[in-house]
This record gives structure tokens, C-alpha cells and sequence, in this order.
């Protein structure tokens, strides 16, 4: 039997249940900006040791939450794991982000691609899940994660990062239905990986769609909320009698929010380009909303900075169903004092809406 939530604000936050303040955390809480993490890094060598060694990838889930009163935890990965296990041979270059040594691009290589047994190929995560649960003990929620298939194929077609992604984009246009294999094929690696992180102890799923708004609409639909929805729909929703909140984050989604809501997720991530009150009436209040103040806000003063908080609290207004959050990740740069400003203003000024 698990241990009960001595904080279970995010989960009821998630499910549009009445909590007493806007619980917060902040997507890439674990990372560069904080020494303490630059420190494990260095000890780990290099960023995918540090992601395969469950100890280390503990120790930077729970750095976070020693500084600043976080509602949650989110686990230290990576979301080119899936790839990395099915052998593309994922290397990292300074200054350049993420590469493949072996990218797929023609029918054939994605034909031979390998399922992978995520048990085996990828049990150091769900070690770490597990070993992030027992050293929390309760005392905030767990949150498991995986890349969107769409965001994760970039990757895989274009061999690294992408600004024009020309050829997944030729792939899309000239041969639609092998780009449906690979993406179906993702996907259902992907929701081999997050059940298994919820039976190692996620309590709740979030799911990165960091490239989908470079698609149109259309494509939006076909390409990425499609193989998205091939996920959903295999996962588990419930364990140990509790349920498991799945949060769907598309960075861009702006209008497509109104197409997101009907996959059956329980939250959408919503970055700083949409208004949470806008986001609101997309979506008709029927799920939870995550989100949104610009990252480069942590940049300013504290005075601003509490000044965004108070925007994005009035922006999403009265009622339960909002989760707390920047509108993207944290960057390198960011001084911590900044994240605990944010942190103190969300504590402070939330409660109002939750009277």
C-alpha cells in the first residue's frame, strides 16, 4: 500500500477538486540554474549518465524541493530515452543540444526499427521512480513524463534539434503513411514506458509536445494529437484505488486547446502566447489548465516578478482546475532567489480565488 499524500494539492488542483491555494511547480525545476544540480552533473560525467544512474536522478528530483515549498516533484529524465533504447545511438555535443548518430528516414529504416522492452532497456527510470517515491515519502506527489511521439520523431528524422524541420516535414508531405508507422510506433513504446512509470509510483503523467504548433492545424491534428491520443487511450488512469491525472502540453497550442480537450486528458499545459482566461473559454472549463507565465520573467525584478504571478492568477481567475507554472521551462540562467520570489507570490496571493 502506497504512502498517503501529506500534500495533495496538485492532484486535486488537477482534477478540478476545491483546494485552499494554486499549487505550483515548474517544468525543468531540476536543472541548470541551480548549482547544487551543476555539482551531480559534473559528479555523473555527462547529462545521459546522469539520467541512467537512479541514485544521481533521485538526488536532482528532490534538490529542487529542499529549497523552495514546490507541490510537486517531477522525475529528472530526458525524453529521448525511447529513442536512445531502441539503439539511434543518442549523443549529446556541446552547445548543440541532443544528436542521433543514426537517424531513420527512409521506410526501411523505420520498418527495422526495434520495439524495445522497457523493462529491460529502460529499467534504470523506473528505478528511479521508484527511489524518488520511497524518498518522498508522501510528502508531495510524483509526476511521471514522456515526450510526444511527434516531438520525439523530430528527433529521430532530423538526426538532432530543429528549426525548419525539413525533412520529417518532407516525410509528412511525401509519404504520410510511413510517417503514421513511425509515429504510431512511438507511440506505442511510449505508452509501454509510462504505464511501467506508474506501476514503479508516478502519480500523476504529463506529456511534452514541444514541436506540435510547427505542424498547421491539420497536420496538428493528423500527426501529433492523433499519435497523442494512441497513448491516452492505453493508459492506465487508476492505481492503488487513486487516480492518475494526465496532463497533455502542446508549447503554441493557442486555439488548438479547443481540440486538445477532447482526447480525455485531465489537464492542459498552456504556454505564455495564450491568456489562461482565453484558454478557459477554448476548452469550457471541462478540464484542469497548467500554466503560464513567461520564463523570462524570472529575469526581472522581484517586484515584477510578483507582478507576473498576480497577472497569471487573474488571468485564469476564480475557481478550482489551475496549476501554477511558467508557460516553458526554466532556463540555465535564472537566479534561484527569482524561482523563490515566484513561489512565495503564488503561496500569498492564490488563496483569494479558492474562497
Amino acid at each position: 500500500m502506497s504512502t498517503p499524500l501529506k500534500n495533495d494539492l496538485l492532484i486535486r488542483a488537477l482534477l478540478r477538486q476545491p483546494v485552499e491555494r494554486t499549487p505550483v511547480w515548474i517544468m525543468r525545476q531540476a536543472g541548470r540554474y541551480l548549482p547544487e544540480y551543476r555539482a551531480v552533473r559534473e559528479q555523473a560525467g555527462d547529462f545521459m549518465s546522469l539520467c541512467a544512474n537512479p541514485e544521481l536522478a533521485c538526488e536532482v528530483t528532490l534538490q529542487p524541493l529542499r529549497r523552495y515549498a514546490l507541490d510537486a516533484a517531477i522525475l529528472f529524465s530526458d525524453i529521448l530515452t525511447i529513442p536512445d533504447a531502441m539503439g539511434l545511438g543518442l549523443y549529446f555535443e556541446a552547445g548543440e543540444g541532443p544528436k542521433f548518430q543514426r537517424p531513420v528516414r527512409s521506410r526501411a529504416e523505420i520498418d527495422n526499427l526495434p520495439k524495445p522492452d522497457v523493462s529491460d532497456a529502460l529499467g534504470y527510470v523506473f528505478d528511479a521512480v521508484a527511489l524518488i517515491r520511497r524518498e518522498l515519502d508522501g510528502s508531495v506527489p510524483l509526476i511521471g513524463f514522456a515526450g510526444s511521439p511527434w516531438t520525439v520523431s523530430t528527433y529521430m528524422v532530423e538526426g538532432g534539434s530543429s528549426r525548419s524541420f525539413e525533412r520529417i516535414k518532407g516525410l509528412a508531405k511525401e509519404d504520410p503513411k510511413t510517417l503514421d508507422k513511425l509515429l504510431a510506433h512511438v507511440a506505442q513504446t511510449t505508452a509501454d514506458y509510462l504505464t511501467a512509470q506508474i506501476a514503479a509510483g508516478a502519480q500523476a503523467i504529463m506529456i511534452f509536445d514541444t514541436w506540435g504548433a510547427a505542424l498547421s492545424p491539420d497536420e496538428y491534428r493528423r500527426f501529433s494529437l492523433a499519435s497523442m491520443q494512441q497513448i491516452i487511450d492505453k493508459l492506465p488512469r487508476e492505481r492503488d484505488g487513486q487516480t492518475i491525472p494526465l496532463i497533455l502540453f502542446t508549447k503554441g497550442a493557442g486555439v488548438l486547446l479547443t481540440d486538445m480537450v477532447q482526447t480525455g486528458c485531465d489537464a492542459l499545459g498552456v504556454d505564455w502566447t495564450t491568456d489562461l482566461a482565453d484558454a478557459r473559454r477554448y476548452t469550457e472549463d471541462r478540464v484542469a489548465l497548467q500554466g503560464n507565465l513567461d520564463p523570462a520573467t524570472l529575469r526581472e525584478s522581484p517586484a515584477d516578478i510578483e507582478r507576473g504571478v498576480a497577472e497569471v492568477l487573474a488571468s485564469y481567475g476564480s475557481g478550482p482546475g489551475h496549476v501554477f507554472n511558467l508557460g516553458h521551462g526554466i532556463t540555465p540562467d535564472i537566479d534561484p532567489e527569482s524561482l523563490g520570489v515566484l513561489v512565495d507570490a503564488v503561496h500569498r496571493l492564490s488563496p483569494q480565488y479558492h474562497r
